[in-house]
């Protein structure tokens, strides 16, 4: 029985005062007064005498209809029937982000056609993996039926992939029933990969289907044709969790031979410990030869470490060459595993003084962490790893002694010298090679630039064309417009210029 109370309160839906009324009924948070539930009586017997009539007359009112695709878990219980939720069983594969690609690949190849039926899939909240059992939740938020959201992955090619956030695919093998799920891997909140799950029906038919399902994704990762052959770096977690979130590729020009200026004895020492050596590897084998190798390139800031990798990228196109900056050795053991995985591969790793220098010199248990685990991961590869470690450093003397000293982690240390004068010649040639330049004005900056980087070179030059579209001249660049980029490099800046464009301080006048 509704209890009646009189208090100084209004009716939530007339704004009748309880003065005005009868009396007024409490609900959980509101007023109602006696004219109002009045009412509301007479609206609900007005739509009972509708629905009588309509019966009476034979056109009873329907119940509005619901789509029975609506909901994953619909379509999951009609696509097992007559089997149960609990006769079902599920075998799962999570795959990092840096196969995301090839993983599509294989889903393109085994799963895009000849299904019974494809489905994208929306879930409400998407902070942690939702697995196969949350598809048949039939609860307050279930996974609805969704247009199918892709992502387009750069793999370094013409176009990009379009790899699949989220699907379901719903499949019959010799009538047996079976259901593949593809979602992202989710880690405290955070995307980390793909998450593969297979559901079947208990038995025997449910294992052939499930192992030979993930024998064919698994033999399409292995090949790893997405990123085979090219210049590659892992993207960090920005919340740095040890994990890659995914692959960049990067678009380098080709570097010609005849463009790394060096001596023809440090080239000769690359091309023989890279070029040769790579190619040489069969034979090796045969022999029962080691065919993984170490090398140092040290030199001077700016005197073509990074610009002759590029070259050994360009030359040997079978190679996937992975680039490791400082920043990202807590990454080391994934470029590892890719390397593997990828091989041949070039492993670089550049100031890796500033990660391998020596232990006296370091500050803290970490940094000496990020060293052993270097030192572990060169150990650590077997004798037929087709992989070449190329480390780089500007400052050979602070490396760690445990890793220039031991055998068979670095097996060649080449020299980058500045370059000698026919070099600097060459390097002005090349470097202003859309200048009209008369050849005793190269001589003369050969002879000027004395103890410089390439890189000086190449801003000399830079500056000085700079001067001469000043002029707005079509004649000869002019030993003017030279002077006046060495006069701002060498003198304006100061020592610090200098150092920073690859001069020697030396140099100067005191």
């Amino acid at each position: 029985m509704l209890e009646a109370v009189q208090v100084n309160r209004a009716c939530a839906f007339c704004g009748k005062r309880e003065w005005q009324v009868e009396f007024l009924v409490q609900g959980p948070s509101a007023y109602i007064c006696n004219e109002c539930i009045a009412a509301s009586a007479g609206l609900l017997e007005g739509r009972r005498s509708q629905h009588r009539a309509a019966e009476s007359d034979g056109k009873v009112i329907p119940a509005p209809t619901r789509d029975p695709n609506r909901y994953a878990y619909e379509l999951l219980r009609r696509h097992f029937h007559p089997a149960s939720a609990d006769e079902i069983v599920t075998a799962t594969r999570v795959f990092p982000a840096r196969m995301r690609a090839d993983l599509q690949r294989a889903i393109d190849a085994h799963l895009s056609s000849g299904a019974d039926s494809f489905h994208g899939l929306n879930y409400r909240y998407s902070f942690d993996t939702v697995t196969f059992a949350g598809l048949l939740e039939d609860s307050r938020e279930p996974v609805a039926i969704a247009p199918a959201r892709y992502e387009e992955v750069d793999i370094g090619e013409a176009e990009p992939m379009r790899c699949l956030e989220n699907g379901l695919w719903l499949r019959h093998d010799h009538a047996v029933p079976y259901a593949v799920y593809l979602t992202s891997r989710y880690e405290y909140g955070r995307k980390v990969g793909a998450h593969l799950e297979v559901a079947v029906l208990a038995g025997t038919d449910g294992e052939r289907i499930t192992k030979a399902l993930f024998a064919q994704a698994e033999a399409a990762l292995q090949e790893a044709r997405s990123y085979r052959g090219k210049v590659l770096s892992l993207e960090q977690d920005e919340h740095f969790s040890g994990q890659s979130v995914g692959v960049t590729v990067h678009r380098i020009e080709p570097v010609r031979r005849e463009e790394i200026i060096l001596p023809d004895s440090a080239l000769g020492l690359v091309e023989r410990n890279v070029v040769e050596f790579a190619r040489s590897r069969p034979a090796l084998a045969r022999l029962s030869m080691p065919v993984k190798k170490g090398l140092l390139f040290h030199g001077a800031p700016g005197t073509g470490k990074t610009y002759t990798i590029r070259y050994l990228a360009g030359v040997l196109p079978d190679h996937t060459t992975l680039m490791i900056t400082a920043e990202q050795v807590g990454l080391l053991k994934e470029y590892i595993a890719l390397a593997r995985l990828l091989q041949p591969s070039i492993v670089v790793i550049e100031d890796a003084d500033l990660i391998a220098r020596s232990r006296t010199d370091m500050n803290g248990p970490c940094e000496e962490s990020l060293l052993n685990r270097l030192l572990n991961e060169m150990d650590g590869l077997r004798e037929d790893a087709q992989i070449i470690f190329i480390l780089t450093t500007n400052r050979p003397e602070a490396l760690e002694p445990a890793i220039t000293n031991r055998p068979g982690r670095i097996d060649q240390a080449i020299e980058f010298p500045l370059p000698d004068f026919p070099g600097r010649r060459r390097l002005a040639e090349i470097y202003g090679r859309g200048l009209p330049i008369p050849p005793e004005l190269l001589d003369s900056i050969a002879a000027r630039t004395q103890n410089v980087s390439p890189a000086f070179i190449k801003e000399l030059m830079r500056r000085a064309a700079q001067y001469y579209v000043e002029e707005g001249s079509s004649k000869l660049l002019s030993s003017e417009c030279v002077d006046r980029a060495l006069q701002e490099m060498a003198f304006s800046g100061g020592r610090l210029n200098v150092r920073l464009l690859g001069g020697d301080v030396s140099s100067l006048p005191q």
